[in-house]
């Protein structure tokens, strides 16, 4: 399975809301990213689900990731 196939699966977590914003990173901002953001990318996707909502909605702040999560919401906003 190539990379973006494995990233793809990954993705898919169950929920429409989590679903959403990581397939439409992946699918807009994964490729245009340098290899640190690449790997902060597959680092969240690691967490777990109830870990993985609350730093994407904001609950949560990871030390080294606000930027990542800003562009995963921002790509699910205007596909920027």
């Amino acid at each position: 399975m190539d990379e973006l196939a494995r990233l793809k699966w990954q993705c898919r977590r169950g929920t429409k809301e989590l679903d959403f914003l990581l397939l439409r990173y992946l699918d807009t901002g994964y490729l245009a990213a340098d290899q640190a953001e690449r790997e902060l990318f597959v680092e969240l996707l690691g967490m777990e689900d109830d870990v993985l909502v609350g730093v994407l909605m904001g609950d949560l702040e990871v030390e080294g990731m606000v930027a990542l999560v800003g562009k995963v919401r921002t790509f699910a906003v205007d596909g920027a």
